[in-house]
């Protein structure tokens, strides 16, 4: 009777170790890399892009994606997926406008309220009644959208903000920068603390690197599970909340498509699809390139917006190659 040897694998060189260190560089970030040289292209490029007024409408109009890209990072993070997002943000901004009428406070926990039950629902389904995200979520995007136009009379009624504090909430600033965009460094700066700092942060990371391993060794899967959707469910009504105060009305038909751009921003920002890598900064990086890409293309004008779309999902095939072409190059 034969036995057969398996080949031991042999020492990693010092080559080797280079380049995965290289490809996990490129991967965290790359976005930001990409957004420095668009920065230096379009300034050089366009008179009218590095202005004041241009990067500051670039930072506000970034702001409500990233505080729902913010959530979606989480979800992500752990292997899910939350396409409801679009649908919870128009929520948000339509229970603002209807909660105004009992001033700041109203408009702001109601939306809390509501879309963080949403959150709630999804992640029980997904956390504990072991149903695929993609199925729950998207069932959540028409719910929450079908919810929106039946409380808006199918969409005929754009509810007001009635209080001044809200409107200034939205529309007022801080030396120079509007409230949304405070309000949304301040969600990245607790988002990102409780990624690297808490146990529940590296409780996502290591669910997403591997759910049955995160099972063996004790920790709490579904609730973890359960916690990232009521997260993002929080983000995208608030996000929702804060540009109804921008816009003075919770038009019910904004947020169309906003969950394939919070995804988008968090894939291009390094996070893995499957879950287990990545980090908020990445998604700020990716957020910000979507938004000066879009940007820049309105600065040519003569695009229609056909060519936009074929160019911004040209660019996100691109980066999700990319992405996985690194992931390999860190397994070898």
């Amino acid at each position: 009777m034969s036995v057969t040897v398996e080949p031991e694998a042999g020492p990693v060189t010092n080559s080797q170790l280079g380049r995965e260190r290289l490809a996990a560089l490129f991967q965290s970030y790359g976005a930001a890399m990409v957004l420095v040289i668009l920065l230096v292209v379009g300034s050089i490029a366009f008179p009218t892009f590095p202005t004041a007024y241009n990067f500051a409408n670039i930072a506000t109009q970034s702001s409500f994606l990233l505080i729902v890209a913010v959530g979606m990072t989480f979800v992500i993070l752990t292997g899910g997926i939350d396409l409801s997002v679009g649908s919870v943000f128009a929520l948000g901004g339509v229970l603002a406008a209807y909660g105004s009428t009992w001033g700041l406070l109203g408009g702001l926990l109601l939306p809390l309220v509501v879309c963080g039950a949403i959150g709630a629902i999804q992640g029980f389904l997904v956390a504990y009644g072991k149903m695929a995200p993609f199925i729950v979520t998207l069932a959540g995007l028409l719910g929450v959208r079908g919810l929106v136009l039946a409380i808006t009379a199918g969409g005929s009624n754009t509810p007001l903000i009635k209080d001044a504090a809200l409107n200034g909430l939205g529309q007022g600033g801080f030396v120079g920068i509007r409230w949304p965009v405070v309000i949304a460094i301040v969600v990245v700066v607790i988002g990102t603390v409780l990624l690297a700092r808490s146990a529940g942060g590296q409780s996502i990371l290591a669910i997403g690197g591997s759910e049955n391993a995160a099972t063996l060794m004790g920790l709490p899967v579904a609730r973890v599970h359960f916690t990232v959707y009521v997260i993002s469910g929080l983000c995208a009504g608030l996000a929702g909340a804060l540009n109804a105060a921008y816009s003075s009305s919770g038009v019910p038909t904004v947020g169309v498509g906003m969950e394939l751009s919070a995804i988008s921003a968090v894939v291009i920002g390094g996070t893995l699809l499957t879950g287990g890598r990545g980090n908020l900064i990445g998604t700020v990086a990716g957020v910000l390139l979507l938004s000066v890409i879009q940007n820049l293309i309105n600065q040519v004008g003569s695009l229609s917006s056909s060519v936009q779309s074929v160019v911004s999902g040209v660019f996100l095939a691109v980066v999700v190659i990319i992405q996985t072409v690194l992931s390999r190059t860190q397994r070898l």
